[in-house]
């Protein structure tokens, strides 16, 4: 964690001499620190500034970190200040994108005399290339994951609503590792799966169903991302083709998902396919995105960004076909970039299943 800090010192931007971090998401990445409150890091000392209820866990959880406990008269800002003005700093690097106005007009009233710059994406920058641990807990949540759709599979049955099988697949992961969910679980069933962020409602699962399921455990701060899309008994033969050209689109994607490869190319590599096959205008979202210690990351594949994949980028693969009134398919692993190519995180099956 240590050297993460150090990292970002050395790429401050605009003559910045220290970072105040609000986002508590990079707060944890720089810190391992998981409570509320702020990250001073500079080039004297490297602090977390919370309250009472929380010093004990910063201290455990950051031990790289100075703690620092604030009182009714010296609040985060002005502990903060306190901090920047010991160490003799006068330009400081904020996240832009974590400040309300609110928060900007008091963190300059709290701090006079001092210069506020964007910090301009630093930390979102470093974590798109994630380290072998990072790596390591990635591949265990979504291993857990996959084992999370086995167990679901043998659960579901007809008149089970998409709500049941939601709580059960939340019940199932939380009761097997997984620290708490990487997102709102989707269930989305018969003509509900053309809303590709179906919400589980009470809609019962019947025979001739396809029924996709979007879930992800969480393991040590990192977040799974899986979808399947499965059949519940006989399904008709446009179903089955919609599910044999998404699958095939999500092959050549993988295929084209490595170091150097732009991707809106990856993005294209799908989306041709799926359009070639008559399904033009159905998938309307982009390929995929970064996962990590949030759900949704940098960079993304879409047909407009200019991002470029380079080895340690870890990337979800999730091309869908989406037809209002009838259904949809979507099946999306979370991958690795390699040297080579891509690592596939997700080891749960694509042959269609049909219980």
């Amino acid at each position: 964690m240590a050297d993460r800090a150090q990292a970002m010192l050395a790429a401050l931007p605009g003559g910045a001499q220290a970072a105040l971090l609000h986002n508590r998401t990079n707060i944890r990445y720089f810190s391992g620190y998981t409570g509320e409150g702020l990250a001073l890091i500079d080039a004297l000392e490297h602090a977390i500034i919370t309250d009472f209820r929380y010093t004990e866990q910063a201290m455990r959880e950051a031990p790289a970190f100075a703690v620092h406990e604030i009182t009714p008269q010296a609040q985060h800002n002005a502990v903060a200040f306190a901090r920047v003005q010991a160490a003799g700093v006068t330009t400081v690097a904020v996240e832009e994108d974590a400040l309300t106005y609110a928060d900007y007009k008091a963190l300059c009233k709290a701090m006079p005399g001092v210069t506020f710059v964007s910090l301009e994406g630093v930390p979102e920058s470093m974590r798109q290339i994630k380290d072998a641990d990072e790596i390591e807990l990635l591949a265990q949540a979504n291993a857990l994951t996959a084992r999370g759709f086995d167990h679901i599979c043998g659960f579901i049955r007809p008149g089970l609503t998409e709500k049941q099988i939601a709580i059960e697949l939340w019940r199932w992961l939380l009761e097997n590792g997984a620290e708490s969910l990487a997102f709102d679980t989707i269930v989305a069933s018969g003509p509900n799966g053309s809303l590709c962020h179906a919400i589980p409602g009470p809609r019962a699962v019947r025979q001739g169903d396809l029924i996709t399921l979007d879930f992800g455990a969480k393991v040590g701060g990192y977040c799974a991302d899986m979808t399947r899309t499965l059949a519940l008994g006989k399904i008709s033969d446009e179903q089955r083709r919609m599910y044999d050209t998404v699958r095939q689109a999500q092959q050549l994607a993988l295929d084209a998902a490595k170091p150097g490869a732009a991707c809106r190319d990856v993005d294209a590599a799908a989306r041709v396919y799926i359009d070639a096959a008559g399904y033009a205008g159905r998938f309307g979202h982009g390929l995929g995105h970064a996962t990590g210690l949030d759900i949704h990351e940098d960079p993304r594949c879409n047909t407009t960004t200019q991002a470029i994949l380079k080895p340690g980028m870890t990337m979800t693969i999730e091309p869908g076909v989406y037809i209002p009134d009838v259904g949809g398919v979507r099946i999306e692993d979370s991958v690795v970039i390699t040297d080579t190519g891509c690592r596939i995180l997700t080891p749960a099956t694509k042959d269609l299943v049909v219980l």
